[in-house]
């Protein structure tokens, strides 16, 4: 090789170690930069991850589908529960599915011995030491309250579902429904013909059950209404099917009761409520089914109105709970978590109520 093609080779090598070097250099200069700016940065970022670990956290999660075979802590006895006619239908259609997908947890209804069903005999018995825990379709008075502390222990209602409250009346009446007021009126006794709320000249006949074993209730826990006495041409009845037998053969007749109960019933008329006249909301979904009509189709209830709260008397489903740490508790517990399911709100809508989980 002549020493010019020497030369232009030793140049080359030379530019080549060059570059390598300036190219490593750059490299080194910008990991130690790096590696600077994160130690200054380090503090700063482990707290944004912390924040950002933190705010996940308490993000709400979505609840996973429940049903009645995946709760856990079922007790494994036999208990003896009772109260609510309203509920006859949960207990026909919710606690059948219950008891058939949770064997271990044996479920007897009793019904009161001296007095008619209903959510007072039912919170009676459990103070009495005869049920372990109650369905009630009204929520707990402080004289309840008072009686279970005098005992040694506390009661809870735990929210369940919602019922409307419907008044239904004799078909022959003639009436396009009534204010809350009204029928409060009506039941103390201050309103005693259907003239005075629009209505023919008729004698109003309320029908009721007795207070101490009412199942429902038309005045509200915190209204001086209710420690007034009922109108004395009230007529008791010992339940609902009685005050229904009753009002098809009473032509100025009224009653209340679960809507569940009432509204689908051939022999009287549901009568559409308001808090004012001029918001009347019908208990069912309209068209209105007459009696001609019904058992082929039947009344329907208007659950949206009552879902959204457009209907005016609505009333909560609890379960009530002895608080003693014991066995019944257990029992009260695990139902009313077996009703909070994903599948047992889904069957408490399918008997005809709201559930409480929309």
């Amino acid at each position: 090789m002549d020493n010019t093609n020497q030369g232009k080779a030793l140049i080359k090598g030379d530019v080549a170690i060059f570059l390598r070097g300036l190219i490593i250099g750059k490299v080194l200069t910008i990991m130690v930069i790096g590696g600077l700016l994160w130690w200054l940065l380090k503090p700063e970022l482990a707290s944004r991850n912390n924040a950002d670990s933190s705010n996940q956290a308490l993000k709400p999660t979505s609840n996973a589908a429940s049903t009645f075979g995946s709760l856990a802590d079922v007790p494994t006895d036999s208990f003896n529960y009772g109260g609510s006619t309203a509920w006859a239908p949960i207990r026909q259609v919710v606690d059948s599915q219950i008891l058939s997908a949770r064997p271990e947890l044996k479920l007897r209804y009793l019904d009161p011995v001296n007095s008619s069903p209903g959510s007072s005999s039912g919170i009676r018995m459990l103070l009495e030491g005869k049920l372990d825990f109650v369905q009630s379709s009204r929520p707990l008075t402080d004289e309840e309250q008072a009686i279970a502390k005098q005992q040694g222990f506390t009661l809870a209602q735990r929210q369940v579902g919602i019922d409307g409250i419907a008044v239904v009346v004799n078909p022959s009446l003639k009436l396009p429904g009534l204010t809350v007021d009204q029928l409060q009126q009506i039941y103390l006794g201050h309103l005693t013909n259907w003239n005075q709320v629009g209505g023919p000249n008729l004698p109003i006949t309320p029908f009721s059950q007795r207070p101490e074993n009412a199942d429902t209730i038309i005045f509200s826990s915190n209204s001086d209404l209710k420690k007034q006495a009922l109108g004395s041409n009230v007529k008791y009845v010992y339940s609902t099917t009685d005050a229904l037998r009753q009002l098809s053969k009473t032509p100025g007749g009224i009653y209340y009761a679960s809507a569940r109960a009432v509204v689908p019933q051939c022999s009287v008329k549901p009568l559409p409520l308001g808090r004012t006249a001029t918001d009347f909301v019908s208990p069912y979904r309209e068209p209105l089914v007459s009696p001609e009509q019904c058992p082929r189709q039947r009344n329907q209830i208007n659950t949206e109105a009552i879902k959204n709260g457009s209907y005016p008397i609505t009333t909560n489903l609890f379960v009530i709970i002895k608080q003693n740490k014991g066995e019944e508790q257990k029992a009260g517990d695990a139902y009313t978590n077996l009703l909070l399911t994903d599948q047992g709100q889904q069957a408490i809508e399918q008997a005809g109520f709201v559930g409480v989980r929309q």
